[in-house]
């Protein structure tokens, strides 16, 4: 491998690089291009041997119009894709702007007239959490009539669930009923993004330069860029491997009885993993995610090759490459979750009636199917002829895992911490394991693991250290929390930081114990809340806990807290509904203004949420 090209001496200390550093640190494409050009305009005011004369304005059409590109993401798919299409514009010269969803202006709408959308569909139906009032606002009453607006949507999924990209196609529908005119269906790509997003960006981006009607700037007009230092080069297609630092249980075990050190079995396995990022350049912020590479356990392709009486020393190519089929299904195959067309190719291939019936629109089983089924449930239940290329076109591309970072660096240094909660249950029989979290389980210290920083923009300590902070962080949803005290502490902040944790039991799930006791002694932490769901009669969970603290947590959202959700989906609508009576009940009761609240406290970034 040839050595990579030396870096130009930076024109000015290291001091200013690395304040430029901290500076960009987090912008998104868009605030970057504006420093870039920002910085051009001051060069060339300033004249000096390196000055070149500014760029002039890109041609755009005889309208003035523009195209813009509002993106909703929970997980950063949709911003790489929402991303790749800016870039291509700019490339070509043409005038556009890229908005995040909830960063984009709502009264802009009736003059847009061009817009494509890259939004993302969340679980069961729902947009990510950066599109939510976005997609409202478009539902609602307060939408104009677009008759001159060109519009084209590009949907991201999983056909894991029933409701495949539906957020997408509900956009598409709207806009139309306004009035706009759809420039291409709707696409709706699922897990292998790239094979759905590729062609539509390519139309999209001939759309554009046929509407807008620009031409790209001259050669001598493109600035080159110098880096501040070499940047680190490691992303979700290209990881970095990390060191395994320590990999240690959380779980506790339940007493029992009266004898010495007798206790019951663990039925909960949490642990604790601490990377090294050393030497990667990696970077991240508390709130962010760090995406993993696994493997898939060798028992479950095992069980896959059985199923199929396939070999797995059988060679297999795709596209430039060729491996066992055995290592395809390890490493390059999602083995765990279904999806619609598997089930469809396993339905012609078994030529099973019962099958074809579950996947006939509107049928109610299906959704029941994809939510307790695996692969291996599903090979077993209808057995069927393979071949090893039409297995592995039948499956998806494996799905890389995102965990919430539990720590800061300010505190570890060049490491980042996970909080893993291993899956593990019997179902049809057999027991099933989930696939990256018993990889991670597994993981020896020493070992290797590759990653890759997923940023959060949204999920972040507020830049206002005496602002206070509430944070609702049921199991493995406390993680980024452990990160925002340590940030807090480390940077002096001096708001307040309250903690609402739930477990099933105290004894086994209180995750992060001694840490939050010795947080509350030294003050890092300054109120902590707990909800044991299965230690009485009467199961409680964290949405009891903030009715009960409803007039102080009230008190504290009226005088200008953060208020921050982790944890699943389901918990993050009960914890919604809790919030919106906890507001109605000391406003007057007026539901209407409590959920306008809560509405502007996410527009603000003061009410963040990583549900999943």
């Amino acid at each position: 491998m040839s050595a990579p090209a030396a870096l130009p001496a930076l024109p000015f200390p290291q001091e200013t690089a690395d304040a430029l550093v901290r500076l960009t640190q987090g912008l998104e494409p868009a605030g970057l291009w504006w420093l870039s050009g920002y910085a051009a305009g001051l060069a060339s005011r300033a004249g000096g041997p390196a000055a070149a004369a500014p760029a002039p304005p890109r041609a755009e059409a005889a309208s003035g119009a523009r195209l813009t590109i509002v993106y909703g993401s929970q997980t950063g798919n949709a911003r790489r894709a929402a991303e790749a299409l800016f870039e291509r514009v700019q490339a070509a010269g043409l005038p556009a702007r890229l908005v995040r969803a909830d960063a984009y202006a709502t009264r802009e709408l009736a003059a847009e007239r061009l817009l494509y959308v890259v939004i993302s569909t969340q679980g069961e139906g729902d947009p990510p959490d950066d599109a939510i009032g976005f997609v409202e606002f478009l539902a609602g009453r307060r939408a104009p009539k677009l008759p001159e607006l060109k519009y084209a949507v590009l949907g991201l999924g999983d056909t894991s669930y029933a409701d495949f990209c539906g957020i997408a196609c509900r956009i598409d529908a709207r806009l139309a009923e306004l009035g706009a005119k759809r420039l291409a269906e709707v696409a709706m790509a699922d897990l292998d993004i790239d094979t759905v997003a590729g062609p539509w960006r390519e139309t999209a981006l001939a759309s554009a330069a046929e509407l807008l009607k620009a031409t790209a700037p001259a050669a001598s007009h493109v600035a080159t860029v110098t880096p501040l230092r070499p940047a680190a080069s490691w992303s979700h297609e290209r990881p970095f491997p990390a060191e395994v630092l320590a990999n240690q249980s959380l779980s506790g075990r339940e007493f029992r009885g009266t004898g010495f050190r007798r206790y019951g079995a663990i039925d909960k396995d949490v642990r604790h993993l601490e990377l090294s990022l050393d030497g990667s350049g990696l970077a991240y912020e508390p709130g962010d995610a760090l995406g993993i590479r696994h493997r898939n356990p060798e028992a479950l392709v095992a069980a896959v090759l059985e199923a199929t009486k396939l070999d797995g020393d059988t060679v297999a190519t795709i596209g430039a490459d060729t491996l066992p089929l055995s290592e395809w299904l390890a490493t390059r195959r999602e083995l765990s979750r279904l999806s619609r067309p598997l089930l469809a190719t396993l339905a012609e291939r078994s030529g099973s009636a019962d099958l074809a019936t579950l996947l006939e629109p509107g049928q109610p089983g299906l959704a029941a199917l994809l939510g307790d089924h695996q692969l291996i449930d599903v090979l077993r239940r209808w057995p069927a002829a393979w071949e090893p290329d039409a297995l592995l076109a039948a499956l998806r591309p494996q799905a890389q895992r995102l965990y919430s970072i539990a720590s800061s660096r300010k505190r570890v240094g060049d490491e980042a911490h996970l909080t893993v909660d291993v899956l593990g249950y019997h179902a049809h029989g057999q027991a099933h394991a989930g696939a990256a979290s018993s990889f991670l389980a597994a993981l020896a210290e020493g070992g290797q693991v590759p990653v890759y920083v997923e940023p959060n923009e949204r999920f972040r300590v507020p830049a206002d250290g005496a602002r206070d902070i509430v944070m609702i962080g049921p199991g493995t949803g406390v993680a980024p929390f452990r990160g925002f005290v340590q940030e807090r502490a480390e940077t002096g902040a001096g708001g307040r930081n309250w903690l609402f944790f739930g477990a099933q039991h105290f004894n086994t799930g209180f995750l992060y114990q001694a840490e939050w006791q010795d947080a509350l002694r030294t003050g890092e932490l300054h109120r902590l809340d707990l909800a044991f769901s299965r230690d009485q009669a009467d199961k409680v969970y964290v949405q009891h806990r903030l009715r009960e603290r409803g007039r102080e947590l009230y008190d504290w959202l009226q005088a200008g807290a953060h208020l921050y959700v982790c944890g699943a989906i389901a918990m993050g609508k009960d914890v919604h509904a809790a919030l919106l009576d906890i507001v109605a009940a000391h406003n007057g009761g007026d539901a209407e203004a409590a959920a306008e609240s809560l509405s502007a406290l996410q527009k603000e970034g003061r009410y963040a949420r990583d549900v999943y």
